[in-house]
């Protein structure tokens, strides 16, 4: 699978969370709970092979245009990993802010989803082509499975 369709995949899977997610009620606060922790890890994951991988290949072959796409590519990242997300994760499930703030993360990430999808990746396939796509999506299905397997496994430290 090439690196483009690896992260569309991916953003389909963050979208149907999502969906559930905006869909639920407060009395489904379990349902909540584990589509909260289901949507942490697919961005978690997503996030880390997007940065290491996909956008240094697309900075270091385009030129200033696409320099300015990373950054604010990256910026988005941190606005949803470092401020959206964990004050989702800090509000009790069983609320109507908890609703408010899904609503904001979908809109953020569907915005996010939506630039990478129409703008960065089309630019990505033209500047990188086929062969430096697959190489890639080779690299980031390796990173995903050992990410993955270190997220699931049990704390060395409990």
């Amino acid at each position: 699978m090439n690196a483009i369709e690896l992260l569309k995949a991916d953003h389909e899977r963050v979208k149907a969370i999502l969906t559930q997610l905006s869909e639920s009620t407060e009395r489904g606060v379990k349902k909540r709970t584990d589509l909260l922790a289901k949507l942490e890890m697919e961005i978690t994951i997503h996030t880390k092979i997007e940065e290491e991988i996909l956008y240094p290949a697309f900075k270091e072959a385009g030129g200033k245009e696409q320099d300015i796409m990373y950054y604010e590519a990256k910026e988005e990242h941190r606005t949803v990993d470092a401020l959206v997300l964990p004050d989702l994760k800090q509000t009790d499930p069983a609320t109507p802010e908890f609703s408010g703030r899904v609503k904001v993360v979908k809109e953020l990430l569907e915005h996010h989803i939506e630039e990478e999808e129409e703008e960065m990746f089309p630019q990505a396939e033209k500047l990188l082509g086929k062969k430096k796509l697959e190489e890639l999506g080779a690299q980031m299905e390796a990173m995903k499975a050992e990410y993955k397997k270190s997220l699931s496994s049990p704390s060395l430290a409990a």
